[in-house]
């Protein structure tokens, strides 16, 4: 199993409850390709370097997990089409 970094930021316009929520379907999503959620950080919110969807600000995760490979380009397809995912980037971690 490789260890995986899942930067995550969400929209600004959402509620507190909201934003816990899509946290909580990406740790499902995770679960689901059978990874096993280690760690998640909320940097809070943050001022986008450019607008993206109208949006200038927007809440940073970053979800640390294990998994194997085959997660990482099952997890994108799922966090694709999430709308209030902003953007999305996934690393193994130590490289």
């Amino acid at each position: 199993m490789n260890k995986y970094e899942v930067a995550v930021v969400v929209s600004a316009q959402l509620t507190d409850e909201e934003r816990a929520a899509v946290v909580e379907q990406v740790k499902a999503y995770i679960a689901r390709r059978g990874g096993t959620v280690t760690e998640v950080e909320d940097w809070g919110k943050r001022r986008l370097a450019y607008e993206i969807a109208k949006q200038s600000e927007g809440y940073y995760y970053f979800v640390k997990c294990e998994a194997e490979p085959s997660m990482s380009v099952a997890l994108e397809q799922d966090l694709r089409i999430m709308e209030n995912v902003l953007r999305y980037l996934i690393v193994r971690e130590g490289e």
